[in-house]
């Protein structure tokens, strides 16, 4: 292995918007795949920037330097919006550096962090994101939560949720940084992830697809890979 990835549980208080706190650490040079998952995470990269990186709508390859350690906060889908105080879809599919949101207030964390310990490095982006004291849109909360449930529509969603399509979209749009739709899909490709079956015929239907090709069409959109290739590597990541 080249690398090694671990997640650990969001600090008490922060359960409701921050989905994990994480860290990787590499041997050799690195080429991660990252695969969308509705999340935007706030990144110590290798131990030199301080990053943030918004909700892809498809897959992108990182390559970490031998010898490092990158660790980050993954904020929940929906709460990124409020927590950053800027829009999440100026981030949509892209990383950029930490001072491109929070302008100066940034460069006092990149320096603590890169003084710090590893340990106190995950304690500093914790404590930025609770500073900011922002509270997510409820109505976007609420919907993300019904949109990862099987046979979700937006339809229906937003009509729970007492909106119009177009209010909703606009809504998660500036939470999430992408659409309703988008986090179907994306719900969608995670249940595939942790469904059993004996075909992937059966784990297509079971995961909310139309049909094994449709699934397989989504799978190479999202991840860039087959289904067979995507899945013999796949693990769940919390979000």
């Amino acid at each position: 292995m080249s690398a090694s990835y671990r997640e650990y549980r969001p600090p008490a208080g922060l359960e409701s918007m921050v989905a994990c706190l994480w860290e990787q650490e590499t041997t050799h040079e690195h080429r991660q795949r990252v695969v969308p998952d509705g999340c935007v995470d706030l990144i110590w990269l290798a131990e030199r920037e301080l990053t943030i990186a918004g909700a892809d709508t498809g897959p992108r390859v990182v390559t970490l330097p031998a010898g490092t350690r990158t660790c980050g906060i993954r904020l929940r889908p929906g709460t990124a919006g409020a927590l950053l105080g800027f829009p999440a879809s100026e981030l949509r599919d892209n990383q950029v550096g930490a001072e491109t949101v929070w302008g100066e207030r940034a460069a006092g964390l990149e320096e603590a962090l890169a003084d710090a310990t590893p340990a106190r490095r995950l304690e500093l982006l914790s404590a930025a994101v609770a500073r900011r004291g922002a509270a997510p849109d409820a109505v976007v909360v609420a919907a993300v939560s019904r949109l990862a449930a099987p046979g979700a529509t937006v339809a229906g969603v937003a009509a729970d949720v007492g909106y119009s399509e177009r209010q909703l979209h606009r809504r998660v749009v500036t939470a999430v940084g992408y659409g309703p739709k988008m986090l179907v899909r994306v719900s969608r490709l995670r249940r595939l992830v942790v469904l059993d079956g004996e075909s992937l015929a059966a784990r297509a239907v079971e995961a909310g697809y139309a049909s094994q090709a449709h699934m397989t069409d989504e799978v190479r959109r999202l991840t860039g890979q087959t289904p067979v290739r995507f899945l013999e590597d796949a693990e769940l990541t919390a979000a």
